[in-house]
């Protein structure tokens, strides 16, 4: 009889214990789900076009794959393709529909080797072409490298013209906006977040200059690419450079946030980082 009710009180002290484990199980699985759930996420949808502006030398694969993985994702759809000649013509291929789905626009430059001012003068026309064509009165602006240098050019060229769409919102990956010039043997990354750059390129003393000509309700972000903790660079733009413009901004009114990425960080691929998907994500659309 002893011996039976000792199984017993086992058999029970056996079932409380994977019981526990099971329900430990459960809770830890649906804490998973809940963390990482993406309708858990509200996505925020509009007409407004995001505008993506590839680099030196780059083109249709730049921010073709980012497109597509935001396509994937039920983030965002890619309406429109715009080729500038290098004339400064355009070819417009695909329409937009003006509906809340977030659409998407991929700029390509055929002379994709030409300078910034060039570049500045092709994105106001593309900007031009959808207000007057297109009938879009606000846009965002999303650049790689030297795009998003162009990009910040044609804001502090053009950004008050009230013929142009009105640029909402601002990201720049991997933009050289001191040139290239790395100030790190001057000064630490914490003093150019404060201080701004010790060195100045003629670039940044343009932003200087023009900053006072963009709208400060525009918020901006700013990524750089770091390769390792002793390579304070992408391979291509120092992370002093991709950041320089930031204390520029921030003492200039406007709301602007940086991002370092440090994993899988080569310039050339920082539009195929994960990290990057999510910042943009975050920003543009969360």
């Amino acid at each position: 009889m002893k011996k039976i009710l000792l199984m017993m009180s086992l058999g029970c002290l056996l079932l409380i214990t994977v019981g526990c484990k099971f329900d430990q199980v459960e809770a830890n699985e649906a804490s998973t789900t809940i963390s990482s759930s993406p309708e858990n996420e509200t996505i925020k949808k509009s007409a407004i076009p995001t505008i993506f502006i590839h680099g030196y030398s780059g083109g249709k694969a730049s921010f073709g794959h980012l497109i597509g993985r935001m396509e994937d994702s039920n983030l965002a759809n890619k309406e429109m393709t715009i080729t500038v000649n290098a004339d400064g013509s355009l070819n417009p291929q695909g329409k937009l529909s003006h509906t809340e789905n977030n659409p998407m626009i991929q700029v390509l430059f055929v002379d994709n080797t030409n300078t910034e001012w060039a570049q500045t003068d092709w994105i106001r026309e593309v900007l031009l072409y959808l207000k007057n064509e297109q009938g879009i009165n606000e846009v965002n602006l999303v650049g790689h490298s030297m795009g998003g240098v162009s990009s910040l050019r044609y804001l502090c060229t053009y950004g008050q013209e009230a013929d142009l769409p009105k640029v909402v919102k601002f990201a720049a990956i991997g933009a050289p906006f001191n040139d290239f010039t790395d100030t790190l043997d001057s000064q630490t990354l914490e003093e150019l977040i404060e201080n701004g750059p010790s060195v100045a390129s003629a670039r940044y003393q343009d932003y200087q200059n023009l900053i006072s000509n963009i709208p400060t309700d525009i918020p901006m972000t700013i990524m750089a690419g770091q390769l390792s903790s002793n390579e304070f660079t992408d391979g291509t733009v120092s992370v002093t450079s991709a950041l320089s413009v930031y204390q520029l901004l921030q003492v200039s009114g406007f709301n602007v946030s940086y991002s370092i990425i440090s994993k899988d960080a080569q310039h050339s691929q920082l539009h195929e980082n994960q990290e990057v998907d999510q910042l943009l994500k975050d920003f543009l659309w969360l």
